[in-house]
Order: structure tokens, then C-alpha cells, then sequence
């Protein structure tokens, strides 16, 4: 199996695999939730491959994602991972909304640390931005919660690129993560720039396409009716018939380079720079060890040129998300005087 080394992640001085696991899948969105032994297993798997950077979030379940990476983490393991979690999507009444105020953030930030069985929290992510709270407001807590020990650094998640310069100036940011892939590439306009600028680490979550760079379109016949990728408008029957291309030329390519579509889609975001950690999820060892195969494909700039025009901005059909989950995506905050004057 490759060798799975250590970046810089940001300027802060975290240092995380080059590749991470997204543990999402365990728990929830994608199906009903996977036997607890399997996805520990799956876990301590990772662990002892070099995949340390572990990525949860407390909405996932909600809360039992968390629940099981704590008991993952007991024995001695907590101590060999980089470990993120996330706060700001709140279920209330049945109802999600988004919350960033200072009380909301300290109690998410306790439960957390409840759930995952530990005192700090490495890499902890605004998971969406509260556009009725100034982010130097949300801000500001989170480096109270530094200051005390709980968090070690601060990650925006699907914030605009004015958030992000908003937020820098309060405390320095340490992580953006965002969708990256080769279907998905809206962020390399504004957003990766602006990270870049700030010397702030990039992470790439749902690299593989929320799994569709494996499998295309027989992804869809396994999915349960209850999976969350049934509500993506790219894998709606309109959409992904032409969307399928991609994937079948992506394999043609794999097939030429000796690897699988998902090692090479995946290699693709490993070649947009040394500053970019993508974070895979999967609920299979079989799919991790094929995942760490991405780490040996190597890209020419021909080849990265080739695999970008399959997957050109008008073949790709259908937005990421549906629209009542659109509107949550890179919106400002209002200016801090507002707050203030409130």
C-alpha cells in the first residue's frame, strides 16, 4: 500500500495526513447506519495505514457520528489522530437552521467534546455561516474557546471568500473546507485564491463526486431510499444519463493509466497543490485501501488537462445541491456595527 505522508495543513502549525477519512457515511445521509464494530474496525484501520485526519461533524446522525468516533478513539488512539469536527447546523423542531451566536457555539462546542470523549478539539469547522450574526461575532467565540484550551484551531466550511477574509482578521483561519472534484470546481474562482492569499489550508470533501466517480451510474441502482444523494439534483434521471459520460471517460482514462476511476478522479485533487487534503468517506476497507492506491498515481499536466475536459462546466448537468439547501452556501454575514448596535 502507498505511504501516506504528512502536510502542513494552514499556517497555524497543524500538521494532518495528506489524505483524510470523512466518517459522514458511517452514521448517516447515505443510508441507514453501519454496524458500530465495522466502522471502529474501519477506523483504527485508517489509523494504523497513516490516515490520522479523521473528519465528523455533531449534525451527522445527528450526534451519533460523533459517539462512535469516541468510542473509536478510546485505547490509546485519540493521541495518533488530527481530529475535526463541526458546529452551526442546528436541528430544531424537526426544522434545520443555521446558528453561529456565541451561546450557540460554546454549547455545540461542550457537546462535542461530550460525545467524542475527549478535552480538545483539533480542527473544529463553522459548518455553515449564520448570515443573521456578523462572523466576527462567531469568530470571536471560537478564540475564547482557544484561549480555554477547548479548540486548537478554527475551520470555515462553505464560506464566501469575503467570510473567510472577514473572519482571518479576527484569528487566524486555519482550514476552508469545500466540495472539490472534477465535476464540482466552482471554489477555484474566488475561494481557493483567497486561501491561498492567507496561507490557509484547503480541504477537499466528497473528492470522489459523493462517490460517483467509482461506480457512475450503477451507484444509483444501490442506493436506499432514504440515501440523501436521491435529493441531488445530479443524480436525478434527467441529469445523470449525460452526467454518466463523464464517468465512462474518466474510467477509459483509469483503464490507460492502470487505476480506478476513483483513483484517478481522486489523484486529480491531490495534484491541485500541496496545500490540499481531500477527505473520502467510505464505510468499506476495500474502497479506503483503493483510496490510499490515489496517492501513487501521478498526473502530467496533459493528463489533468484531459480529465478537466470531460467533466467541462456545461457537460456537467445539475447543481450540487437542491435549492432549500443552495441558499445556506457562501452568503455574507452582516457588518459587525450591526451587531453591536443591536
Amino acid at each position: 500500500m502507498a505511504k501516506v505522508g504528512r502536510m502542513k495543513l494552514g499556517s497555524e502549525g497543524l500538521k494532518v495526513s495528506v489524505q483524510g477519512l470523512g466518517c459522514m457515511g458511517m452514521s448517516a445521509f447515505y443510508g441507514p447506519p453501519k454496524p458500530q464494530s465495522d466502522m471502529i474496525a474501519l477506523v483504527h484501520h485508517a489509523v494504523q495505514s497513516g490516515v490520522t485526519f479523521l473528519d465528523t461533524s455533531d449534525i451527522y446522525g445527528p450526534h451519533t457520528n460523533e459517539v462512535l468516533l469516541g468510542k473509536a478513539l478510546e485505547g490509546g488512539v485519540r493521541e495518533k489522530v488530527e481530529l475535526a469536527t463541526k458546529f452551526g447546523i442546528n436541528l430544531a423542531d424537526g426544522k434545520r437552521e443555521i446558528r453561529g451566536d456565541p451561546t450557540y457555539v460554546r454549547a455545540a462546542c461542550e457537546g462535542s467534546l461530550k460525545r467524542l470523549g475527549i478535552d480538545c478539539i483539533d480542527l473544529y469547522y463553522q459548518h455553515r455561516i449564520d448570515t443573521r450574526v456578523p462572523i466576527e461575532v462567531t469568530i470571536g467565540e471560537l478564540k475564547k474557546l482557544i484561549e480555554e484550551g477547548k479548540i486548537k484551531y478554527i475551520g470555515l466550511s462553505e464560506a464566501s471568500a469575503s467570510t473567510i477574509r472577514r473572519a482571518h482578521a479576527v484569528h487566524p483561519i486555519t482550514a476552508v473546507q469545500l466540495e472539490w472534484s472534477l465535476w464540482s470546481r466552482d471554489v477555484e474562482e474566488d475561494i481557493i485564491p483567497t486561501c491561498r492569499e492567507l496561507g490557509i489550508g484547503i480541504v477537499a470533501y466528497s473528492p470522489l463526486g459523493r462517490g460517483f466517480f467509482s461506480s457512475g451510474t450503477k451507484l444509483l441502482e444501490n442506493l436506499s431510499p432514504d440515501d440523501y444523494r436521491q435529493t441531488l439534483p445530479r443524480f436525478k434521471p434527467e441529469n445523470v444519463e449525460q452526467n454518466n459520460t463523464i464517468f465512462e471517460r474518466v474510467t477509459e482514462m483509469a483503464a490507460r493509466k492502470g487505476c480506478t476511476p476513483s483513483q484517478l478522479a481522486l489523484a486529480w485533487v491531490h495534484h491541485q497543490g500541496k496545500d490540499v487534503c481531500p477527505i473520502p468517506g467510505t464505510t468499506k476497507i476495500e474502497n479506503f485501501n483503493q483510496n490510499i492506491g490515489a496517492l501513487s498515481v501521478k498526473l502530467t499536466p496533459e493528463e489533468m488537462a484531459e480529465l478537466e475536459s470531460f467533466a467541462a462546466a456545461d457537460v456537467v448537468k445539475g447543481g450540487r445541491y437542491a435549492e432549500e439547501v443552495a441558499t445556506w452556501k457562501e452568503s455574507d454575514t452582516p457588518p459587525l456595527s450591526s451587531w453591536k448596535a443591536a
